[in-house]
């Protein structure tokens, strides 16, 4: 798995080539709208197993969280907040994923943030080599190992998907 060039680089893709991590770019068509997780995977030719969503929540109305969850499944609320050690966590207002992450719906990857927040990534990802995550941009997925991923993003392994 080499390195790929691109005219814009992302942060996700800029930090990934610091840590010397091994990736793949995967780009995707955007012009006929945002599509959800599963369509990115029809349409990058990928298994909805592998590809995953990130998600960011809110705990307290300060504290921020990301989950990495297949994109065909659901993240499980509850077991979120109990990954992170907290009593109640919600989904993150899309008025605000911009202003708190840098990233856009559509685009948000656990990988360059405007700040490190902890991170869980749904234990599934470690029965695959790789997995696909966005790469910081709407159309742009980066292919890389579950463990890799973890140690960039400092993220660790959890059941956080409902059932």
């Amino acid at each position: 798995m080499g390195k790929q060039n691109r005219k814009q680089k992302t942060n996700a893709v800029r930090i990934l080539e610091r840590e010397n991590i091994a990736y793949e770019l995967m780009e995707y068509d955007v012009n006929d709208g945002l599509v959800d997780g599963v369509s990115v995977a029809e349409k990058t030719g990928q298994s909805i197993d592998i590809v995953f969503k990130t998600l960011v929540t809110r705990a307290n109305a300060k504290e921020l969280f990301v989950f990495l969850v297949p994109v065909a499944l659901e993240l499980d609320l509850k077991k979120a907040a109990k990954a992170a050690g907290i009593k109640k966590i919600e989904m993150l207002p899309l008025s605000e994923l911009t202003k708190e992450t840098g990233y856009v719906r559509g685009g948000c990857s656990a990988v360059g943030m405007k700040k490190t927040y902890p991170t869980f990534i749904h234990n599934s990802a470690q029965l695959h080599a790789e997995i696909i995550v966005s790469a910081g941009l709407p159309g742009l997925q980066m292919r890389l190992s579950p463990e890799a991923l973890a140690l960039v993003s400092k993220a660790s392994f959890h059941d956080i998907v409902k059932e």
